[in-house]
């Protein structure tokens, strides 16, 4: 599996045989987005939109969302709301802006309630089109206010001094006093029209006319994540590193799969594999009572997803002959009848079911004792009347390290590994009669012990 590419076949094995750990996942991931949801506040958001006259670049465009989002009109917009602990700098936070076709500066305020969010939007864009008036002025915020008016005030002061002096003139009567008038009139009219080339050329009348185009609607829903995103974000996120985690685990994994490769760890040559019926889902040994192994059982965890689906057996006839065939190899390769060890694996099932097999198989033919193994720290009794030891175990279930450390276990208790047996599952077809067994048949696992060895 470790070289191998991820298929879709693979995944669609493990959600298969991993259903059930993968939908507690999933119910684990949404209790904490549910409870990610309580802790982090509902949020709403709603917007205003200003309109901006006239004809505006791009960069012009970007200034003004500059502006809408600066601190000075945030916290005026702050000290003007005058809500209790909250300041300019966190109202920064939730409120953004962004120029939209048409001209228009879209400025979006985010809060707890959709009155509040309502108030914030509409009282930022009011600052804004307050102050972009202000800064078009030309001046500093009172300058800019009062130095048009103050101009105007002071034109029509003048023009009053003009009209002063025509009527001090005279009715015209003299050359000199019709020169005057004519004067005057003159000065009057440059006035005027160098009053309105400055209103024109004002860039406050030009573009500082923005125009705030309605209160922000009431926002009716609540702003993402809601309470319901984030529960099925939990229960995706769950679900997703779960099936991540065991294609990562699939790829790192080292347990070797094929008899050649099994059979090269173990510097032993391979007499043969052998089938084993898959246990019913109601039996189990008293070990698996316990309520860790009811845990893993119940979160289906108690067989391997990484193997292939195993395949159908054919009949009882046909597996014996398997063992038999092993049997007649072992024979083969002893120079003369006497007792071998049969090494399992400690809390290989399968492997310890296949030993059983083996022995039941042998009728003493040689006198076969199985013993188990640990992995982790393997120890062979020492060698007494054996001549040396058969070593069964399942395909894909143990590393090359520990295979290599039960044959020198193996070699530290003098005892030689005549041969390997790799065990897998079958399935077995229901039988439909219950014809007469041969004559040879033999329970697979009601072995009795011989008189020189244990039993299984």
């Amino acid at each position: 599996m470790s070289e191998d590419t991820i298929r879709l076949a693979t995944i669609g094995r493990i959600l298969r045989r991993r259903r059930r750990l993968l939908a507690t996942l999933a119910v684990v991931g949404a209790l904490v987005g549910y409870g990610t949801s309580l802790v982090v506040p509902p949020r709403y958001t709603t917007s205003a939109s200003v309109l901006l006259p006239g004809q505006w670049e791009e960069r012009e465009l970007l200034t003004q969302v500059d502006i809408a989002t600066s601190s000075t009109v945030v916290d005026r917009a702050a000290a003007t709301l005058g809500w209790r602990g909250v300041s300019g700098a966190e109202l920064r936070d939730r409120v953004t802006a962004e120029a939209t076709d048409g001209n228009i500066i879209k400025i979006s305020g985010t809060a707890g309630t959709p009155e509040q969010a309502q108030r914030l939007s509409d009282q930022i864009a009011r600052q804004f089109v307050e102050f972009a008036a202000r800064i078009a002025g030309g001046g500093t915020d009172s300058e800019a206010a009062t130095e048009p008016e103050a101009l105007r005030k002071k034109v029509e002061e003048t023009n009053r001094r003009i009209t002063d002096l025509a009527n001090a003139a005279g009715p015209g009567q003299t050359v000199e006093s019709v020169q005057g008038r004519t004067a005057l009139e003159k000065l009057r009219t440059s006035l005027e029209q160098a009053m309105t080339k400055l209103d024109e050329a004002d860039p406050a009348t030009s573009k500082a006319g923005m125009v705030v185009m309605g209160p922000a609607a009431r926002p009716t829903g609540e702003a993402p994540p809601t309470r319901t995103q984030l529960i099925v974000a939990g229960a995706l996120l769950f679900f997703l590193l779960a099936v991540i985690g065991h294609l990562a685990a699939a790829r790192v994994n080292r347990r070797l799969c094929t008899e050649p490769e099994i059979a090269a760890a173990l510097g032993s040559a391979l007499l043969g594999t052998v089938d084993v019926p898959e246990e019913r889902s109601g039996a189990h040994r008293p070990e698996d009572r316990a309520p860790r192994a009811r845990i893993r059982r119940l979160l289906g965890l108690d067989t391997r997803w990484d193997l292939p689906t195993p395949p159908r057996s054919g009949d009882e006839a046909g597996r014996r002959i398997r063992y038999r065939r092993v049997c007649a190899r072992l024979r083969g390769r002893l120079p003369a009848p006497g007792r071998l060890l049969v090494v399992v694996p400690e809390g290989d099932e399968i492997a310890r079911r296949a030993a059983g097999q083996v022995v039941a198989e042998a009728h003493g033919d040689p006198l076969l004792r199985v013993v188990e193994v640990s992995v982790d720290r393997p120890t062979v009794p020492d060698r007494d009347t054996e001549s040396g030891a058969l070593v069964v175990l399942s395909a894909g279930s143990r590393t090359t390290e520990e295979l290599a450390g039960i044959a020198e276990a193996c070699a530290d208790g003098r005892h030689e590994v005549v041969g390997v047996v790799v065990a897998g599952t079958v399935r077995i077809r229901p039988t439909r009669s219950a014809g007469r067994p041969p004559d040879d048949a033999t329970p697979a696992l009601a072995v009795r012990g011989h008189a020189t060895g244990g039993s299984v």
